[in-house]
């Protein structure tokens, strides 16, 4: 059987972005219904990291989004830049009067999650959507299947695609790809029950190779360390994983503890070819995503549902669609800036496979040259704390 649904705003994806957009609509008096493949559970558990950036936050918690973030969440006010054996701090509040948050992404989701069922957002867990149709008219519609079976087809005025990086939307919008970059190396990742080693984030490169000190809690640590993309995960024992880990942290004593959770992650760059087709968009990472060195995916996310909601409201509330034609040109600002200072860390932090004396000597440079000038930690400091949320 086929279950025919009508909703002003149709969004694909249960992520930061499809759930913020909702809880913005919402309080334009816009209604919207929400799909995911996945249950709440697997969303809610599934740990990611999070650094926040000053607008990020502030948006969470003035609207109403997230009560617990400024209660729970870890300011930081800098990060350190260690190599040639020496540290070398960023002041964030020095330079730009801004800082970060520490906030895991499964944090954000289950605020949102709540916020939304407490407001009576129409949440479809476990459905599927199988495609998006008539995009070009003024009515689109998704094609999805629920938990029991069941044939949805959706009426929308405006379908957002925020399914993520395997985005089925995207199929629709950017059938021609994107603009795609892999990089030659990863991070072994690992979570482990430890008291954070350092008060900051530290960024380190040495001859062997990147690593990167963070934490989650007063009880746990996040810590990567640059790898093969074809690394097994499984691999190595605990001892030889804080082996690693140590010799690329010289200077600071890591606080060890047992390991519970391993992965390697790559390091990819993609913006989709198109963000609009007609009055279906895309945002997050179905739209874009960054390597995590510059902290930016989340974050660049919040910044497309900011103008979505903008564009939404205008067309919906006051009849209006130059706002969401205009969407792709506007985001797209934001996009490049973020994919190239994800991309200026990841290269100035890491070395490729292939590089030669000349590539490494010359990276020590860069490094030296920022830390050792107002104006380029002061240009680091700007980007990593996010740059003002655009609008129309």
């Amino acid at each position: 059987m086929t279950t025919d649904v009508r909703t002003p705003v149709a969004i694909v994806g249960a992520g930061p972005a499809g759930l913020l957009l909702s809880h913005l609509l919402q309080a334009s008096g816009i209604d919207s219904i929400v799909f995911d493949s996945r249950s709440r559970d697997e969303i809610e558990h599934t740990v990611r990291a999070g650094i926040l950036e000053q607008g990020t936050v502030d948006l969470l918690a003035e609207s109403g989004a997230s009560h617990r973030v400024r209660e729970h969440a870890s300011r930081h006010d800098g990060i350190e830049l260690r190599f040639d054996g020496a540290g070398h701090r960023i002041d964030f509040a020095d330079l730009v009067g801004r800082g970060v948050w520490l906030y895991p992404q499964h944090e954000v989701l289950k605020d949102l999650i709540a916020a939304r069922l407490d407001a009576g957002q129409d949440i479809r867990f476990e459905t599927t959507v199988d495609r998006v149709t008539d995009a070009a008219t003024t009515r689109p519609h998704i094609h999805a299947t629920a938990a029991d079976g069941t044939v949805l087809d959706v009426t929308a005025d405006v379908v957002v695609g925020a399914d993520g990086s395997h985005s089925v939307v995207r199929r629709t919008v950017s059938p021609d790809g994107g603009y795609f970059r892999e990089y030659p190396f990863a991070w072994f990742g690992i979570l482990c029950e430890a008291p954070p080693s350092a008060d900051e984030l530290i960024y380190s490169t040495t001859d062997a190779g990147f690593a990167l000190i963070s934490q989650r809690s007063a009880t746990m640590q996040r810590m990567y360390f640059q790898c093969d993309p074809e690394a097994d995960p499984e691999a190595p024992s605990e001892s030889e994983i804080w082996d690693i880990l140590q010799s690329r942290v010289p200077g600071t004593t890591l606080n060890e503890g047992p390991i519970f959770q391993r992965d390697v992650l790559r390091f990819r760059s993609f913006v989709a070819r198109e963000l609009r087709a007609g009055r279906v968009v895309l945002a997050g990472d179905a739209a874009h995503t960054v390597p995590p060195t510059g902290a930016k995916g989340m974050n660049l996310a919040v910044a497309d549902i900011v103008l979505l909601h903008q564009a939404i409201d205008a067309l919906l509330n006051h009849g209006d669609e130059s706002l969401l034609e205009r969407y792709p040109e506007v985001a797209a600002a934001r996009i490049w800036k973020a994919q190239h200072f994800s991309w200026w860390m990841t290269s100035m932090l890491h070395s490729a496979p292939d590089a030669s004396e000349f590539d490494d000597r010359r990276r020590h440079g860069e490094l030296r040259s920022v830390v050792q000038s107002r104006a380029g930690r002061t240009y680091l400091a700007e980007a990593y704390t996010g740059w003002p949320l655009a609008t129309f």
